[in-house]
């Protein structure tokens, strides 16, 4: 099928050279137009689109355009697709981690123009070029039906790894608490190996461990690959910081269990975590601190003192 890329980053690059590899025809384009014209050069079934109006005029309606940015862009771009001429019935995918809510909203005001859209959660990172992705789509079924092709390409396991999940919306939803729980899961391990690297009397090997758990453990998983493969390279991580960013869909998942009124321990303070792991030194720790040492006289170290 033919289908266009907007956003050409890891995962947009990726996904063109995944499609084009099993024939499908791709019009490419980035506000850096580079990574098109490598693309085009790799592959003859890619095209090298140098504006929005040039998708648009090299495609045959009715129109697939996945868009593949950020989520502070993906309203201007449809702003600027509109301006190029996409029409009624063309069919908008947004992939990236937009909030659903946001997705509800666009679907409806292109709705009033004619136009198709759906939300696409994709999860997969730099390794869904040769593995495949894990795809949660949402959207009217006649839409998807159309990109079906397309999406068989990019799932992993031969395509069994997407779905239709539901309504427009749904599949930045399903994404949203995908993310929380990976918040959780790595949150989980990351205590569990430093609770074990503190016992020191066991000289335990961190690596040694994350490969047995591989091999018949309830917790073996690709982030228990990672981590093996991390302390592989560098057995005490001494070339990583412990500053953790997060991209927003943690947070959006405990605003909506608070919407809802359920219970989200673990996800929460593994959000929670991610924000206390940007602060050297710690306000908070200070408060508690002055009352330990109030109250019960505890040991305090001075400011600036260190740990060792």
């Amino acid at each position: 099928m033919q289908i266009a890329m907007i956003g050409l980053g890891r995962m947009g690059g990726n996904m063109v050279r995944r499609l084009a590899a099993d024939g499908h025809q791709l019009i490419a384009y980035d506000v850096d137009p580079a990574p098109a014209a490598a693309l085009a050069g790799q592959f003859d079934n890619v095209y090298a689109a140098r504006s929005l109006s040039d998708v648009i005029a090299h495609m045959a309606a009715p129109r697939a355009i996945w868009i593949m940015v950020p989520h502070q862009f993906v309203d201007s771009t449809i702003a600027e697709l509109l301006q190029a001429g996409i029409e009624a019935d063309d069919l908008i995918i947004d992939g990236g981690n937009s909030n659903y809510r946001e997705g509800q909203r666009r679907a409806e005001e292109l709705a009033a123009q004619g136009i198709l859209f759906a939300d696409c959660g994709t999860s997969g990172g730099v390794w869904g070029l040769k593995n495949g992705y894990s795809l949660m789509i949402g959207g009217e079924k006649h839409a998807i039906e159309r990109i079906a092709p397309a999406l068989t390409t990019l799932a992993a396991n031969d395509g069994k790894g997407w779905g239709h999940v539901g309504p427009v919306g749904a599949g930045h939803f399903v994404k949203m608490v995908h993310n929380g729980i990976e918040y959780g899961m790595m949150q989980a391990f990351a205590e569990g190996f430093e609770l074990m690297k503190a016992r020191e009397e066991f000289d335990l090997d961190m690596h040694q461990i994350s490969r047995i758990w591989q091999h018949g453990s309830v917790v073996s998983s690709w982030l228990l690959d990672l981590i093996g493969d991390a302390l592989e390279q560098d057995h005490e991580l001494n070339n990583l910081s412990d500053w953790m960013d997060d991209s927003g869909e943690g947070r959006w998942t405990v605003h909506d269990s608070i919407d809802l009124a359920v219970p989200t321990p673990v996800l929460t303070l593994a959000l929670q975590m991610r924000f206390r792991s940007r602060e050297k030194e710690a306000f908070a720790g200070k408060i508690v601190n002055a009352m330990r040492a109030g109250f019960g006289g505890h040991a305090i170290k001075p400011a600036g003192e260190s740990d060792t």
